[in-house]
């Protein structure tokens, strides 16, 4: 890789952190590059990335928008393989010339870049062409979601919420202006991409017919697509047009063609995580039927109310079955237990009740999803019960999607969760959200 537009004056300058980073923390060979040459960090400093001695993958520019087109045509020249633009000063500030004058030079000589006015690329111990300290980042670890986003600012956001809640990334993307490489381009690639269970887009807006044929390419991945759409309002939409220059359309209209093409559409941020969570883990699609297990009638009764706003349906459990459940729990539950869906087996439940419950749960073919509420409190829990839970579901490929308060001293049951591929939110909506996302997301 190299760096375009180190400072030999500011260690801090954007450039100077994307280098020392990389150069640091990890496995690339990195150059820096500043028309003076010199000397950063103990490394040479190139006067150009045509001095640079190697072949480069990769060119992060981040120099003055004046001098990206010069710049890029160097890179060009050097036979780089791509760019990331980093720098500002484009179409998001009414310079769609020079915007443009780099998409055309990109296109001319078949050169793909990020960017501009973008953070770049993170992929888990890979790369990070990100201009923030590393200190100052919370990373997730490896997994299966892709995430794209216009706002770099977006991005960083829910890779902390990922890194917090255990959800792990492929890749994250951050396009900004996306004068050459799109959404569309993305979601092409990352539907061939083996590391890529599940695609992740926050959008802005798209160019004039883009939508429709990003869409219809959306339909055709065999991954699940997940939108956080931003320009819903008016107002939102100027603010979009302020930030990287994007028409946000009718955003009416695009919900709709995304619910109609099988995308399921995020309406915030917290759906945006609980989606990408629960289609990490499981792929496919339910009727949203809903059984529920609990140690306490309250918060049984919160996720009925929930499940009810969101369109599901939370079915009732016949006598008989009630009767069988009962027969199997420990003694000092079975007298008090409430088992008529949601069943609340009171805070004396021991893991014994609720692998029993959620057996018996299991069975029932007029269920096709369970939500495990755990309170850790609880005395004849142990820290096992996430684990024992998620092999036995899995036994009867029944989805199963837990809610645990995240707190540090409950981090053991919570992996027992996740190591079996169990999503875990830390509030009973995000639970919820999750078994929404299995029903919204349906072949077309």
């Amino acid at each position: 890789m190299a760096v375009i537009g180190v400072s030999l004056e500011r260690d801090r300058h954007p450039a100077n952190v994307i280098f020392n980073k990389i150069n640091l923390r990890y496995p690339v060979d990195v150059f820096p590059v500043n028309p003076r040459g010199g000397d950063l960090f103990g490394q040479k400093v190139y006067s150009g990335i045509e001095a640079i001695p190697h072949s480069i993958d990769l060119a992060i520019i981040a120099v003055r928008a004046e001098y990206t087109l010069d710049t890029l045509r160097a890179c060009i020249d050097a036979g780089a393989g791509g760019a990331t633009i980093i720098s500002g000063g484009f179409a998001e500030v009414g310079r769609l010339d020079l915007q443009q004058h780099l998409a055309q030079l990109a296109r001319k000589h078949r050169f793909p870049f990020i960017g501009p006015n973008c953070l770049g690329i993170y992929v888990p111990g890979c790369i990070d062409t990100f201009f923030i300290p590393s200190e100052r980042m919370i990373r997730p670890e490896v997994g299966k979601v892709a995430l794209v986003s216009q706002s770099g600012g977006v991005l960083v956001d829910q890779m902390t919420k990922f890194a917090e809640l255990g959800i792990g990334l492929s890749l994250g993307v951050s396009i900004g202006n996306k004068a050459l490489v799109r959404e569309l381009d993305l979601l092409r690639y990352l539907a061939q991409d083996p590391k890529t269970g599940v695609i992740a887009f926050y959008i802005e807006g798209f160019a004039s017919g883009e939508g429709r044929e990003f869409v219809t390419a959306a339909r055709e991945c065999a991954k699940p697509v997940i939108v956080l759409k931003a320009g819903k309002t008016r107002e939102g939409m100027r603010a979009v047009s302020s930030h990287t220059a994007s028409m946000a359309g009718d955003y009416a209209v695009f919900s709709a063609v995304m619910a109609q093409y099988g995308i399921v559409e995020a309406a915030n941020e917290l759906e945006l995580v609980s989606f990408c969570e629960v289609l990490s883990c499981y792929q496919e699609s339910i009727d949203g039927r809903v059984g529920i297990i609990s140690s306490s009638g309250g918060h049984g009764a919160l996720a009925v109310d929930i499940c009810g706003r969101r369109g599901l349906s939370i079915p009732v459990i016949d006598l008989q079955q009630q009767a069988e459940i009962r027969a199997d729990l420990t003694p000092s539950v079975r007298s008090i237990a409430s088992l008529n869906n949601p069943i609340d087996l009171t805070g004396s439940a021991t893991d014994s009740d609720f692998l029993e419950a959620a057996e018996h749960l299991s069975r029932i073919p007029e269920l096709d999803c369970i939500i495990m509420l755990l309170l850790p409190y609880s005395p004849e829990i142990t820290s096992d019960i996430g684990a024992r839970l998620s092999r036995l579901c899995k036994r009867y490929n029944k989805p199963l999607v837990a809610y645990v308060p995240h707190v540090d001293r409950y981090r053991m049951l919570i992996e027992g969760f996740e190591f079996n591929g169990v999503p875990v939110s830390p509030s009973i909506k995000g639970a919820v959200l999750m078994v929404e996302a299995l029903r919204r997301c349906q072949p077309c």
